[in-house]
């Protein structure tokens, strides 16, 4: 019994020794895995974090684009205003010099009118001699009958620019043949005066008037012939380019109005003729 009892104490010592050190294993196991599943909540804790920001970060980058294309569009809408504001003012800026032009004219007609008004009140009037249309007498004819024309007679020792003014009185009030007649006299009495290239500028355009626009074209050809450097000049091709429209001539009215542009840049009727080319579908020349 005494050998045996000290056995026991050993035994129960070693197996101390032995359950002491695998319990200590025991609990550093447990803080290992402890501290393993903190770190898988952390983990976790951390993917949400990250789905967060990147859902936040899609819908900045979503709302970015909708900007970008919101400015881009905006910046389209913009340019495309400009440029119809800048068509708006050049289609202003061209039918002001057209406007100019006729304003000019409208001045001259109305004055015209003035003169023609007081050479209705003169007291002597006559008829003419011959019908500016047909050639044939008027005295006595069956047309002298329908067409009741008169004018003042020319006066010998009138001035250049009463002779003047009394056909462009008769052009203003619609007397076509009288006018003509009258511009006639004035160039045949004063061919080389300073209103020689009007005189024979408008006598086309009561032919104009008239719708007689061979007769017109010619008048128009002869102020470009034998006034070249009057100030009548652009205008008669511009008329002449408008003469061979009714014409039916295209190509020889766009050569005309190519001429006035080319040759008579800052003359007005540069601004008409480039319209014209623009409505018969021809660019800049």
């Amino acid at each position: 019994m005494r050998r045996l009892l000290p056995s026991l104490v050993l035994g129960w010592v070693c197996a101390l020794l032995v359950v002491a050190p695998v319990s200590g294993a025991d609990r550093e196991h447990q803080q290992m895995m402890a501290d393993i599943r903190m770190l898988q909540e952390q983990a976790m804790q951390l993917n949400l974090m990250l789905g967060t920001l990147d859902t936040t970060l899609q819908t900045m980058l979503t709302r970015l684009d909708a900007q970008d294309d919101a400015s881009r569009r905006a910046f389209a809408d913009q340019k495309l205003l400009v440029d119809n504001v800048a068509g708006g003012v050049r289609i202003v800026r061209e039918k002001v010099d057209e406007t100019n032009v006729r304003v000019s004219s409208l001045s001259q007609e109305v004055e015209a009118v003035r003169l023609g008004l007081s050479k209705l009140r003169a007291p002597r009037l006559t008829q003419l001699a011959v019908d500016p249309e047909t050639g044939l007498p008027m005295a006595g004819s069956a047309s002298a009958m329908r067409t009741p024309l008169a004018v003042s007679p020319v006066d010998p020792g009138a001035s250049p620019q009463r002779m003047y003014d009394q056909a462009w009185g008769d052009y203003a009030t619609g007397q076509w043949a009288l006018s003509i007649q009258g511009f006639e006299a004035y160039l045949s009495a004063f061919p080389r005066s300073e209103l020689s290239d009007d005189a024979q500028f408008f006598i086309g355009d009561n032919h104009y008037a008239n719708g007689k626009f061979r007769e017109a074209l010619d008048a128009y050809e002869q102020v470009i012939a034998s006034y070249p450097d009057g100030d009548k000049v652009a205008e008669a091709l511009y008329k002449r380019g408008l003469t061979l429209g009714r014409l039916d001539e295209p190509e020889l009215a766009r050569q005309a109005f190519e001429q006035v542009v080319r040759n008579h840049p800052d003359n007005n009727m540069a601004n008409l003729a480039q319209q014209a080319l623009d409505r018969l579908g021809v660019g800049q020349p």
